[in-house]
């Protein structure tokens, strides 16, 4: 299964460009961060699915900008776009959360984040998500953290999960120096490849002030009965 991240900045930047970076990825499960939160974004969000090649379920208010997509050959079950607490006339943060499958494969939960610019905030939301999910269940946890390998937050993370996407810097899109975007698993997912894709270089600088980042994972199948179900 290929799961990527990307911060798309609100689609302001050259929509067209950044569905051909998706489509060249070609994802299982799209992982995406600061997608539009107007009250008239959503057939615009839906429009940029359907040039990916990948269907959404829409419903993504209150997840602070975090939504989930993804491929027709995947199930995408229970997606929820929850909110996170900020003080009074701070941007609002969130996450989305599905639960996925591959036929024949255990069952998986996927989360799209986007941390706050605050260190402490970073910190604390990255608590409550990890509390709130099912602690038995394989888990993939992506997006933009904005801190690097030295934030609590990314600690926090680590302390649980494995990352799997690399140790290429994501931001700025045009001079990347800094390791924002990321994707991290339970031990229990293994990493098959960093499922080499080449993408236009002019694409990704014109598409968003991000680059995206992705990563094949290897998923439990699901085992038989004796009389050869599933």
């Amino acid at each position: 299964m290929r799961v990527s991240s990307y911060n798309l900045r609100d689609l302001k930047d050259d929509v067209d460009a950044a569905a051909r970076v998706v489509q060249a990825i070609n994802p299982d499960v799209l992982c995406l961060q600061e997608v539009p939160r107007h009250l008239f974004s959503t057939r615009g969000i839906a429009s940029f699915a359907a040039r990916c090649g990948l269907t959404w379920s829409g419903g993504h208010r209150g997840s602070g900008g975090t939504t989930l997509m993804s491929s027709p050959r995947l199930v995408l079950a229970d997606l929820r776009h929850r909110p996170l607490k900020v003080p009074v006339l701070q941007r609002q943060r969130g996450y989305a959360v599905g639960e996925v499958r591959l036929p024949g494969h255990r069952s998986v939960w996927v989360v799209s984040l986007h941390l706050s610019l605050d260190a402490a905030e970073r910190a604390a939301h990255v608590a409550t998500i990890l509390k709130e999910l099912p602690g038995d269940q394989a888990l993939i946890v992506a997006g933009d953290l904005n801190e690097g390998s030295d934030g609590v937050a990314w600690k926090t993370l680590a302390s649980r999960l494995s990352l799997v996407s690399g140790d290429a810097p994501t931001f700025p899109a045009r001079n990347p120096h800094h390791r924002l975007d990321v994707i991290f698993t339970s031990p229990t997912l293994s990493a098959e490849s960093n499922g080499q894709v080449e993408l236009d270089p002019d694409d990704l600088k014109v598409a968003s002030d991000h680059l995206p980042v992705w990563v094949d994972l290897g998923l439990s199948p699901l085992a038989l009965s004796p009389d050869g179900r599933l």
